[in-house]
């Protein structure tokens, strides 16, 4: 069974353009280093909630909205080494970010059900 990467981030709605260039030059890079398969999805219908919700979770502002992505890995052994060669990667080290990263949530994860 596959190794799933979530992301959840908080973007300006100004900044689409830039994340989406972001995306569209590190999806390649993930896909050379290992991943399957790679999705970037743009929040369109993202209510908050009352007691719990993307937007709660990431502190979204006003001028904000939640980018909901994931990576798709073979296993979690090539996730791992492939963000080690990411992280190393001269063409994908950290510049002028389109969201606030301390706010992004991430995190791996081993699916239970594939259909």
């Amino acid at each position: 069974m596959s190794y799933i990467d979530g992301f959840v981030i908080p973007v300006p709605k100004s900044k689409k353009d830039a994340y989406r260039k972001l995306a569209a030059k590190s999806a390649p890079k993930f896909k050379e280093y290992g991943a399957l398969r790679v999705v970037e999805c743009w929040g369109d219908d993202v209510p908050p909630g009352k007691v719990t919700s993307f937007p709660m979770a990431v502190n979204l502002k006003d001028d904000e909205t939640v980018v909901f992505s994931w990576i798709v890995w073979p296993d979690k052994a090539t996730r791992d080494e492939g963000n080690k060669r990411m992280m190393a990667d001269p063409d994908m080290q950290p510049g002028d970010m389109p969201f606030d990263g301390q706010r992004m949530i991430f995190g791996g994860f081993e699916p239970i059900l594939e259909q």
